[in-house]
C-alpha cells in the first residue's frame, strides 16, 4: 500500500513538490527506493523513527 499511496499523491503534486510518506511495513525499505528508481521521481530523504519509515520523494 506505501507504493500506492506515494504514487497518487506524486499524481496530484506539481513537478518540484517535495512528498512525504510515514510507513510501518518495513517492505517500503526495498519498494519505495525502487519504485523512486522506476518512476525518476527522486528520493531526496529516507529514514526511521519510532517505528516508522519515512521517506520524502521529489515530484519530477
Amino acid at each position: 500500500m506505501p507504493v500506492l499511496k506515494l504514487s497518487q499523491a506524486v499524481t496530484g503534486a506539481s513537478s518540484g513538490q517535495s512528498i512525504e510518506l510515514v510507513a510501518t511495513d518495513r517492505g517500503a525499505l526495498s519498494d519505495i527506493p525502487a519504485w523512486s528508481k522506476d518512476t525518476g521521481n527522486p528520493l531526496k530523504e529516507q529514514f526511521e523513527q519510532d517505528n516508522e519509515y519515512h521517506f520524502v520523494v521529489i515530484k519530477a
